[in-house]
């Protein structure tokens, strides 16, 4: 059958540029082509080379590539094969080089991290994707610090810093308060590109505790929250002004690189009071236009899309009415590879000759390698075709063995790119693409462009033919394009006929026949014309056409070039455009618009509106109302009205709207029925049956609404049987033993007659049952009771009157009544997953056995009993719904080493059913909470007393604890660790063989089968030496240096005072004082003299909880001073010990009581050889420590146990670290379920991200950790 194609004249150059454009040997996009040609692989879709994914879900690695014939794909994972059948979590997708790794259902993404390449492969070549970088994403928390207030003079610059966690991609920073709310940024006080908050300068009503920095990780969908800042501002008057001083950047230069294609972000945040103001200038020349805007309220410049041309300093100038300062920053931008001509895919002939380039730039200037079928040339399969020379390939004499792909990197220091382009070598006859017979109709005197799209090759010769037999085409009058189109420039009548297309190559020949018809133009035989119109006339534009009798036009008329007005005063007729009532807004260029399929013609006029002759004043108002209504032609179903229109009062009548009322059912109240034109004085109305009417009309001008006319005369129709049933019929069961039929019932005048009634019909669904019928009145609900439990109805229900039935009703599907489920789930089993996981699978319960809409099933858990303490506690049970006809559960939340029971019960729409036999199971054991106490006592010069209490949640059976410990020097330096294993029955250790005066950190916690608990820490020193030896100084020996240097400046900080000590080398009889002061303050050092050449100081009258800043110099030696240190003294506490190592008093004292133990130790030598007793014994029985807590009697609980639900807080007995500072309790425990009240984060979808927290301390192999300067009080407390 011959195909019709249309091409309108005006369109036809852009078909020719359209059309595939065929050079030597370009392949058509035409699919049954591309089908059956063999061609090298290509790659089609691949994932981005650094692709982050979500560790929560599974990695997609994505490799399309296409092919003939289809490809097959293999993959390298860090420059290896990568053997996915040997990986059960790595899969292929089906017909695709896909890799998708299930983490979701076992596997690590952290296992999976690396680079990976693609490689698409088939008898024709084998084509590479890029090295694809996998990373999972990651969202920290943040590392926990203790944040002091910050004290800030009004008018003082600030800044807060946020320094959040480095997340995989780096996080977005906000600042907001408690309230979720942004905090107010200004010129004044705004957030720098780092994240930190900075303000210019402070005023009062910046004092908050609520600055909070919140770092939100994209990928994963979660934020971290810092702890609060608190600021606090105090006034000083009066207020000092300043000139601007630069927060950041620091100094008068720096630098920046930057990508080309990449934005510019260039910051400068300055302080100052006044508030300065931010300038950007660019030395040398200007800010590019078009792509330079200021952020951050101009305090951030930013340049999109840079190019090298953008390199050069930018000056930012903060100004304010003090002074000015700037930075330069001087901006370097590079580049990335990138294409200058990439290499295409080439497709030849055997015998022919071509060539791949492969350009690029960059900066610097990028390297040029070539690979073929992913291998490198130089060490690929030689080819005597090819030739290498730099960036180009050269071709000669190709064979179809010389097809391949081939590769191209241009790399440089910031990236590279890689291309394939196969070189597709092909023997093929000619093959024509356009259809057969296809039919071109074109309109005469204009261009017919007739399609021969071929392909072949060699690459095939095209001839042109006119009719079957005709001579081959030549001369001027004929184009013949590349492409094989035939164009005839000017096709005439004559030009109609059979056009016939041949292709031939050495291999063959072909040919194919088209149509050619020549239409007829389109004309506008009678144009619009100008028109001037007074206002409030009537104007008419004609526009007659002449067309081609088998094409059909469509007129459309436009005014100002747009679509008319949507306006009743405009009527368009076939011929004509009639304007009524002319205003001063219809003045304009009206245009007549006339399309067919192949041609478009138009023809415009100008309206223009002018004023009418001076009139004298109008009075406008709202009609009269209509008169002498009249009702005739009276029908069963319409009947006629009309009326005479009252006076218009110098506004035409738009339109007349009519009403009716029904006395029959609704006396005294009016609905409207139409409306029809101001012009029209008649109309018919339909009617329904069984209503007595009457009407009355309302006239509508301009100004308002007339009065209702008079009613007519009153028309009573006759009664017919019901047009239509009732609505929204349900069938739903109220009870197992019933089914109520529900519908909506017809109004008064749908009745259509008297005694209406309702016909309620019903059959058991499926079951080969007559109707059940019952006639109701005019009610809105049925109820048939005696009906099976839960089963499908038919129900329909039909309108009756007094003269007949409603047509029939559709039948609706609805349900008995439900009732509870008669069976419970069997088969119910538990797989423990982990100590606080499990999973729970059920056999679902039979469908006639739920007796009703299934909506899910229910398990009730609940624990038993601790397997460690076995005893019972208060049952609490817990119940997790899981929707639908799932047949298995996880179990969030539970507790190791527990015992556990559950039942599972199938819920419907009345409730639930019985309960599955309670299932027992066990959580294996967990790692243990930390010890629930640390207690070091009696110190003496070498040993030290340990006693510990057993962990609160044991969560196993203890198998032992570990006992780390190791010596810290006067420089907070931590010495060797010692590890101890201790059994689990142990409950005390006495440590001997340590190093007098010395402070010990200890590590102390439990272990379970499983693994370690948490650990909890405590420090301790022995006592001094009773001799008063002193270790030997450091250094002593050694040949001092020539130069004078204080160094190793170390703080001890207590609560009010700080000990300050240094090492000193150079000339001796030096004289030192000690500097100090607030830490970010500009205040004036405070000075503290040294007496004598000692080392040490001490600083007294200090802030509990503030950051100092303190230095060392010496006097008389060139004023050099040591550098600056940093030191916080501890929070202000009720009971505060106060170090006196360095006070003579205290040496003296240890001296006298030394000496008091020396004479009571003779008077007990003396007193047992006399034969009396020294009662230890009963002393010890008679102060026993209030701290150790005996086993419960009624209970059989320990005195420290607390249950984790009860939340009871610790009894009076519970014990505190020896240094008499509480310590926080470390929380190990924390329970996290699914679904519950939980301080955990959830997914959008939903899914699990809590964590268990809980503040950890580092292990020792971590590093110096801060502690108190070494204190003798504690061995003090130990002699008294």
């Amino acid at each position: 059958m011959m195909k019709k194609m249309s091409i309108p004249t005006s369109k036809a150059s852009l078909v020719l540029f359209l059309c595939q454009i065929i050079s030597a040997l370009d392949v058509p996009l035409d699919s049954k082509l591309l089908e059956e040609l063999s061609q090298p692989p290509t790659i089609t879709q691949q994932s981005p080379k650094d692709y982050i994914v979500d560790p929560r879900e599974n990695i997609v690695i994505q490799c399309e590539a296409k092919g003939k014939p289809p490809p097959s794909f293999s993959w390298t994972r860090n420059g290896t094969h990568f053997d996915i059948d040997k990986d059960a979590q790595v899969t292929m997708k089906p017909n695709s080089g896909t890799l998708v790794v299930n983490i979701m259902n076992g596997g690590k993404a952290e296992a999976y991290e690396g680079v990976y390449q693609c490689t698409a492969r088939n008898e024709r070549g084998a084509a590479i994707s890029n090295n694809i970088v996998i990373r999972p994403s990651r969202s920290p928390l943040w590392t926990k610090e203790k944040l002091e207030p910050n004290h800030v003079r009004e008018g003082d610059s600030l800044v807060l810093h946020c320094r959040p966690p480095v997340g995989l991609p780096p996080p977005i920073i906000f600042w907001m308060d408690n309230a979720f709310q942004r905090l107010p940024q200004s010129e004044r006080v705004s957030q720098g590109l780092n994240g930190d908050l900075y303000f210019s300068n402070v005023q009062p009503e910046d004092t908050r505790e609520d600055y909070i920095c919140y770092a939100r990780f994209n990928h994963t969908q979660t934020i971290q929250q810092k702890q609060p800042i608190s600021v606090k501002v105090f006034s000083t008057k009066p207020v000092t002004e300043r000139q601007p001083v630069l927060l950041t950047p620091t100094g008068s230069t720096s630098t920046k690189v930057e990508l080309r294609g990449n934005v510019l972000l260039l910051e400068c945040i300055a302080a100052g009071l006044p508030t300065p103001v931010i300038r950007w200038i660019k030395e040398g020349g200007e800010l590019p236009a078009n792509r330079t805007f200021f952020e951050n309220f101009k305090k951030t410049l930013k340049i999109i899309d840079v190019s090298e041309a953008d390199s050069g300093n930018y000056k930012c100038i903060a100004r304010n009415t003090l002074g000015s300062v700037h930075h330069v920053i001087s901006v370097t931008v590079k580049a990335a590879p990138y294409w200058i001509t990439a290499p295409r895919n080439l497709v030849l002939s055997p015998g022919e000759d071509g060539t791949l380039i492969c350009r690029a730039n960059g900066n610097p200037k990028p390297s040029i390698s070539w690979l073929a079928n992913g291998v490198p040339i130089a060490i690929a399969p030689e080819d005597p075709s090819r030739k290498v020379d730099g960036d180009t390939i050269i071709f000669s004499q190709v064979q179809e063995r010389s097809s391949a792909v081939y590769q191209c990197n241009a790399s440089n220091e910031y990236g590279y790119l890689l291309a394939n382009a196969f070189v597709n070598v092909l023997a093929e006859p000619p093959r024509i693409l356009t259809p057969a017979n296809k039919l071109y109709q074109v309109i005469a005197d204009s261009p017919a462009l007739l399609d021969c799209a071929y392909f072949g090759s060699p690459k095939p010769e095209i001839e042109w033919f006119k009719g079957v037999k005709g001579s081959i085409l030549r001369g001027n009058e004929y184009v013949f394009h590349d492409n094989g189109t035939l164009e005839i420039p000017v096709a005439q009548k004559n030009s109609a006929g059979t056009y016939t297309c041949v292709a031939r190559n050495e291999l063959g020949k072909i040919q194919n026949e088209v149509q050619l018809e020549i239409k007829d133009p389109t004309m506008i035989i009678k144009q619009p014309e100008y028109k001037v119109i007074q206002r409030y006339g009537q104007v008419s534009f004609e526009c007659i056409i002449k067309h081609d009798s088998t094409l059909l036009p469509t007129v459309t008329w436009l005014k100002d070039n747009d679509e008319l007005p949507d306006d009743e005063r405009f009527l368009v007729g076939k011929d004509n455009l009639t304007i009524m009532n002319v205003t001063d807004k219809d003045d304009g260029t009206y245009t007549c618009i006339v399309n067919t399929t192949l041609d478009s013609v138009s023809a415009s006029a100008v309206l223009t509106v002018v004023a009418a002759p001076p009139t004298p004043a109008i009075i406008y108002a709202r009609p009269n109302p209509p008169f002498d209504l009249e009702l005739t032609g009276q029908l069963e179903r319409s009947i006629d009205l009309s009326w005479i229109p009252g006076d218009e009062n110098n506004s035409p009548i738009i339109n007349f709207v009519i009403e009716y009322e029904d006395a029959l059912h609704e006396p005294g109240v009016w609905h409207y029925q139409t409306e029809v034109p101001g012009t029209q004085t008649t109309a018919q109305l339909k009617l329904s049956p069984y209503v007595n009417y009457s009407f009355r009309v309302i006239a509508v001008n301009r100004i308002g609404r007339s009065q209702p006319s008079e009613p007519s005369e009153q028309y009573l129709t006759k009664s017919a049987s019901p047009d239509e049933n009732p609505a929204n019929v349900q069938g739903i069961g109220s009870e197992p033993d019933n089914l109520v039929i529900t519908w909506e019932p017809l109004k008064g005048f749908q009745s259509n007659g008297p005694g209406l009634q309702y016909k309620v019909s019903w059959r058991q669904k499926d079951v080969d049952d007559e109707w059940t019928s019952v006639i109701v009145a005019n009610v809105s609900k049925y109820i048939v009771s005696g009906t099976p439990t839960f089963v499908p109805y038919e129900v329909k229900v039909q309108a009756l009157n007094d003269l007949g039935y409603a047509p029939e009703p559709s039948e609706v599907i609805g349900h008995s009544g439900e009732d509870l489920p008669m069976v419970a789930p069997g088969n119910v089993q538990v797989h423990v997953i982990n100590s606080t996981l499990a999973k729970v699978h059920w056999d679902p319960v039979p469908l006639k056995t739920v007796r009703g809409h299934l909506q899910g099933y229910k398990v009730y858990y609940w624990k038993v009993q601790s397997l460690s303490r076995r005893s019972r506690r208060h049952i609490e049970k817990k119940i997790l719904t899981f929707r639908g006809n799932k047949t298995f559960g996880m179990l969030p939340g539970l507790e190791p080493y527990s015992s556990y029971k559950l039942n599972v019960r199938v819920v419907n729409g009345k409730g639930e059913g019985p309960a599955s036999p309670d299932k027992v199971f066990n959580t294996p054991e967990g790692v243990p909470s930390s010890p629930s106490f640390l207690k070091i006592t009696n110190p003496t010069l070498d040993s030290l007393t340990l006693e510990w209490g057993s962990p609160t949640h044991p969560n196993g059976v203890l198998t032992s604890y570990t006992l780390k410990f190791q010596p810290i020097n006067n420089t907070h330096e931590l010495g060797p660790l010692v590890e101890i294993k201790i059994p689990a029955n142990e409950s005390s250790l006495i440590l001997k063989n340590l190093n007098y005066s010395t402070r010990y950190k200890f590590y102390f916690n439990a272990q379970t089968s499983v693994g370690s608990g948490s650990q909890i820490t405590e420090e301790a020193v022995t006592i001094m030496d009773e001799a008063g030896i002193l270790r030997p100084a450091v250094g002593a020996g050694k040949v001092q240096p020539l130069y004078p240097r204080i160094r190793n400046v170390t703080t001890a900080a207590a609560e009010t005072y700080a000990n300050i000590s240094w090492e000193y080398e150079g000339p001796d009889h030096a004289n030192f004082y000690v500097e100090y002061g607030v830490a970010g303050s500009k205040e004036d050092w405070k000075k503290e003299i040294v007496n004598g050449s000692r080392s040490f100081f001490v600083l007294k009258g200090l802030t509990p909880g503030t950051a100092y800043k303190v230095r060392v110099g010496a006097e008389g030696l060139s004023g050099f001073r040591s550098s600056e240190d940093v030191f916080e003294t501890g929070p202000a506490m009720a009971s505060r010990q106060v170090d006196i190592a360095t006070q003579g008093w205290f040496i003296g004292l240890m001296c006298a009581v030394a000496l008091l133990i020396l004479i009571l130790l003779i008077v007990c030598f003396i007193r047992r050889n006399k034969g009396g007793k020294y009662p230890v014994k009963e002393k010890e029985d008679a102060h026993a420590d209030p701290e150790i807590q005996p086993m419960k009697e009624d209970d059989g609980t320990f005195g420290e146990y607390s249950d984790a639900e009860d939340h009871k807080p610790l009894k009076k007995g519970s014990r505190t670290p020896s240094d008499r500072t509480v310590k926080k309790e470390d929380s190990d425990d924390s329970l996290v379920d699914y679904g519950e009240g939980v301080n955990g984060q959830f997914n959008e979808d939903g899914s699990f991200i809590g964590q268990y927290s809980g503040k950890k301390e580092k292990e020792p192999a971590e590093g110096n950790e801060s502690s108190e300067a070494p204190s003798p009080v504690n061995a003090m407390n130990s002699f008294v």
